[in-house]
């Protein structure tokens, strides 16, 4: 059975898109690994294929593999200071490799295929190291969605081997050991992640990944301003933040200090409905942004996790601290069982493979935190997915803004819903499982035109021209 982390499905990265920013860069970084050794080029290439090319430069695949390239790594680098040190590169047309200088111009060496495409995935790179005589060695990887990265040759997996006590292919085996064991599910998971790594990791781990998604959706509703790539799409979560914070709001010191002040709150059914739009707003405008994030289990779809899980965190008045890891490793394994099934890219499977994921985690999470049995959460997570399938991806001008932004504040009050929906129904008469509705999900993504795979060929992005010369 595949064997597949919390941590690979919740990554921590820059955004705007796991598949087209974050997947390049680590592809680049493993070629750099991998292939170079200690012998520098003369010249590198970097060629895209298919979805990357398409939607490349609206998703800055371009910059991530400047990033790469530079020695950069999304988990770390310094995001004020993106632009400046790729604007640098542009300039000097190349970089340091084991102490040489090699030969890259950003213009003239990222070539965009967007009439070809590779065999094995849209999203296809090709990396090559030109040589002494135009000499030439050159790998292809795949960005296969969230993040992760196939070489040529490679099938699944998310590292090395490792054996699980518990593991599932399918929900229907994940709900055979709770029933079994009689672990909720929050502690199977917790067991599997014992193979990885130890409870203190697993404990630092989710707390770092919570922290990132409360500082995003922090520095999303205090940043003021138009998004980059010329749709001139304005930041929203502001004002909606100041609106519901009240005229005297003037702003908090730090995201500790702001998340404080929202738990003294008491919203009623109207502000929690908008403090829930405002945090999937918030982290989504920040991903658009360039900013860090955590792909959940995407970067167009990673505002729904922290959305639901802010607004639980915030407003029910029986959240705990417990709630916190025990939401991320629940969704995070519903968020596994998508990548095995189905998929969670949306240049294989639309839209659904974004949002209807994130919504069907979330939805699974929040019941689970809920006092759900581990049937209510499946439940949960089929109700919320089974309301995404067929949902199309259609960036307008290739940026992940229009109408990425919006439907996560979609995702996210569905999932609430669905989750609400799950805790006062009783599975055993459910007459769809979330075995069913992954499946369904795989075969319309199979059967779903190519204009609809976040290709910008169809959709609101042929519909929409405002701004599209400027993108």
């Amino acid at each position: 059975m595949e064997a597949i982390s919390v941590f690979d499905m919740l990554k921590i990265g820059v955004g705007p898109s796991s598949s087209h920013t974050l997947g390049p860069w680590r592809a680049v970084q493993r070629w750099l690994a991998e292939d170079l050794g200690e012998v520098a080029p003369q010249r590198i290439e970097l060629h895209l294929y298919g979805s990357l090319a398409l939607t490349g430069r609206g998703h800055a695949t371009d910059v991530a593999l400047c990033l790469a390239l530079l020695g950069e790594d999304p988990v770390t680098v310094d995001v004020d200071s993106i632009a400046p040190r790729v604007q640098a590169l542009r300039e000097a047309r190349q970089i340091r490799l084991h102490d040489q200088a090699v030969a890259f111009d950003p213009a003239q060496d990222i070539h965009f295929h967007g009439d070809e495409a590779l065999e094995e995935h849209p999203n296809g790179l090709i990396c090559r190291a030109i040589g002494p005589g135009e000499q030439r060695r050159e790998a292809a990887f795949f960005s296969v969605g969230g993040g992760f990265v196939l070489r040529r040759g490679e099938s699944g997996g998310s590292g090395p081997a490792v054996q699980l006590p518990y593991p599932a292919q399918k929900p229907s085996e994940l709900l055979a050991h709770c029933d079994a064991t009689g672990l909720p599910i929050a502690a199977l998971v917790r067991e599997n992640e014992r193979a990885w790594r130890n409870e203190a990791q697993i404990d630092v781990g989710l707390q770092a990944i919570w922290t990132v998604m409360v500082e995003a959706a922090y520095r999303g509703c205090h940043r003021e301003g138009t998004l980059p790539g010329g749709l001139r799409v304005q930041r929203r979560a502001p004002k909606l933040c100041r609106g519901l914070l009240g005229a005297d709001y003037g702003g908090a010191a730090d995201a500790a200090a702001w998340l404080a002040q929202l738990r003294e709150l008491k919203p009623d059914f109207s502000q929690m409905l908008r403090w829930l739009s405002c945090f999937a707003l918030a982290v989504n405008e920040e991903n658009a942004s360039l900013g860090r994030i955590v792909t959940a289990p995407t970067n167009g779809a990673a505002g729904v996790i922290p959305a639901v899980l802010l607004w639980h965190h915030c407003f029910n008045a029986g959240a705990t601290g417990a709630d916190i890891p025990n939401f991320l490793l629940v969704a995070g394994e519903i968020g596994t069982h998508f990548k095995k099934g189905a998929t969670i890219s949306a240049a294989l499977g639309g839209c659904q493979a974004e949002i209807g994921v994130s919504s069907a985690m979330a939805a699974g999470a929040l019941a689970s935190v809920l006092g759900g049995s581990p049937r209510q959460c499946l439940q949960a997570a089929e109700i919320a997915m089974e309301h995404h399938l067929g949902m199309t991806c259609d960036p307008v001008g290739g940026l992940v803004q229009i109408p990425c932004i919006e439907r996560n504040t979609m995702g996210a009050v569905k999932a609430v819903n669905a989750a609400q929906l799950a805790l006062v129904g009783d599975p055993a008469t459910a007459r769809v499982s979330l075995d069913d509705v992954i499946r369904t999900m795989d075969q319309t993504a199979r059967d779903m035109s190519a204009k609809y795979k976040e290709t910008s060929q169809g959709g609101l992005a042929v519909n929409i021209p405002v701004g599209l010369a400027e993108c």
